[in-house]
């Protein structure tokens, strides 16, 4: 014969009751820590938005570049967020929570790191562009696929804004292993213009009107030269190319002084009665061909 225990309602609740008090009596000695925990954290949230909109205006007046000021600033505001936090848990005594919390984010960076390893190649790369000085906000650059202005430099991403107006986003760790050219780290650039003239002009005097032409519209600086080559004997012109320095800090401005160009070569040759042929191509029919044409069907 089994006899079965019956559950001690009134003994479970008991300790459940304990329990309880033991925690409330708890909290209510460590009530104080805990507002002066949160006390902390407000603080230090504070602080942080307050420290880090003062270093962003330092910063625009000694940094030039923006990028740099935008890691630097939030760099400053997570470290004070972070040292907030680590001594509201101090004030709370719990020492061994954060020792086990600091273990805890050690194997759990671990796990992630490999995890993300995408996004860490991007966040290292964004850094790296933030401090490189040869890329900076508002430059045009032109990578292999994409040309624009630089818009916005992340930890993740670089946004690039297209004559278009629209944007591209680019992973940095892409962006950072292809090659580009920075077209704003100058502040003078060559062009060149080519055209063709007829066999019967004088090519020294076609030289000596496009260079003075070109001198008097594009300013040479110092050690900048206009040169001036002929290139090839077409089939019914000679071509020539022309090269010139110009004022170069948007890439619109090669366009427009393309645009002047060519319309100043097209004056000086028209004002002087040089021509510019057309391609032209002859052909020559024989005796047998004139038969053969008038004998065919589709030419009666």
């Amino acid at each position: 014969m089994s006899t079965q225990k019956g559950f001690d309602t009134g003994g479970a609740l008991q300790i459940l009751t304990e329990k309880l008090h033991h925690w409330w009596d708890a909290i209510i000695l460590r009530l104080p820590n805990m507002l002066i925990a949160i006390l902390i954290l407000v603080i230090f949230f504070f602080l942080a938005k307050i420290l880090s909109s003062l270093l962003r205006k330092i910063l625009r007046k000694h940094l030039k570049n923006q990028s740099v000021r935008r890691i630097i600033t939030k760099l400053v505001y997570g470290t004070l967020l972070i040292a907030g936090f680590f001594i509201a848990l101090d004030v709370l005594d719990l020492d061994k929570a954060l020792t086990s919390l600091l273990a805890g984010a050690g194997v759990a960076a671990l796990a992630i790191g490999l995890a993300l390893q995408g996004t860490l190649s991007n966040t290292f790369s964004g850094i790296m562009l933030s401090f490189l000085p040869r890329i900076r906000i508002g430059d045009y650059i032109e990578t292999e696929s994409h040309a624009g202005f630089v818009h916005e430099i992340s930890l993740r991403n670089l946004v690039l804004r297209r004559p278009d107006n629209h944007f591209v986003i680019m992973p940095n760790s892409k962006f950072i292993e292809e090659p580009f050219i920075n077209f704003s780290l100058v502040t003078r650039a060559r062009i060149t213009v080519k055209c063709r003239v007829g066999y019967e002009s004088n090519l020294r005097n076609v030289e000596a009107l496009i260079k003075k032409a070109i001198a008097e519209k594009f300013e040479q600086q110092e050690g900048e030269r206009i040169k001036f080559y002929f290139t090839e004997f077409g089939d019914s012109a000679i071509y020539f190319m022309t090269r010139f320095w110009i004022d170069y800090v948007r890439k619109s401005q090669m366009y427009a002084a393309q645009h002047e160009a060519l319309i100043l070569v097209m004056e000086t040759l028209q004002h002087n009665r040089i021509s510019i042929p057309y391609p032209i191509s002859n052909v020559h029919l024989s005796k047998m061909d004139e038969d053969a044409t008038d004998n065919s069907p589709d030419y009666k």
